[in-house]
């Protein structure tokens, strides 16, 4: 960060979109922000505008999810991340979602909460289209993780831990008595794949908040 981003830094709380660096290592490691842990039972998601953690709404039944859960901070799913996903489908109606990117982080270490920062390695994805929105899940690893630290792809996992990560990710939406969304996992893609999705998604954000640095050095 600059000059002028550290020095707010330390008066006033970073936002966990805009305010906290990928790294210089990105994509083949990137800061990520822990929005949800596996023992959390509510759905909690970064408030856009204040940055703050809100309560989204309470996990349907005992579906939780089985891994670290956050997101990419400078990272934007518009235009260039849902290319990936026209090309690979030949589905030109897809469109991004206009969130920042997911991250979901395999750990052997108890994590007590989220609202915090983590350093991970991406090992794969799930090519995740919800309606005509791409929804991009990296599955990452914990970074010099003591278990997780010797898979490089997402395909050196056991079956059961990619099986429940998918479960987790068709069914946290639906809600009871409600028509279950339209949302599919069409692709599960390795390490090459993820770091080109967050390398777009790094390039969308450009695009989206290109005026950031000059409004700030105003």
């Amino acid at each position: 960060m600059d000059q002028i981003g550290r020095l707010m830094g330390l008066r006033y709380k970073s936002h966990p979109w805009h305010g906290i660096d990928i790294g210089i290592e990105a994509p083949e490691i990137v800061m990520s922000f822990i929005e949800m842990v596996p023992t959390d039972t509510v759905k909690y998601e970064v408030d856009k505008d204040s940055g703050y953690l809100r309560i989204d709404r309470p996990q349907k039944f005992s579906n939780v999810i089985p891994a670290l859960y956050g997101f990419i901070p400078q990272t934007y799913c518009a235009k260039s991340v849902a290319q990936i996903s026209i090309d690979a489908l030949d589905r030109p109606d897809i469109v991004g979602d206009c969130d920042p990117l997911d991250i979901c982080i395999l750990t052997e270490k108890t994590i007590a909460h989220g609202n915090i920062i983590a350093r991970a390695r991406p090992i794969g994805g799930f090519r995740m289209i919800d309606g005509n929105e791409a929804d991009d899940k990296i599955i990452a690893v914990l970074n010099n993780d003591t278990v997780y630290e010797n898979y490089k792809e997402i395909s050196d996992l056991p079956g059961l831990v990619v099986e429940r990560l998918r479960h987790y990710f068709l069914t946290y939406k639906d809600m009871p008595g409600q028509d279950k969304r339209n949302a599919e996992i069409t692709h599960t893609y390795g390490s090459e794949t993820a770091r080109e999705v967050i390398k777009e998604s790094m390039k969308d954000y450009n695009i989206k908040f290109n005026n950031l640095e000059s409004m700030f050095g105003e």
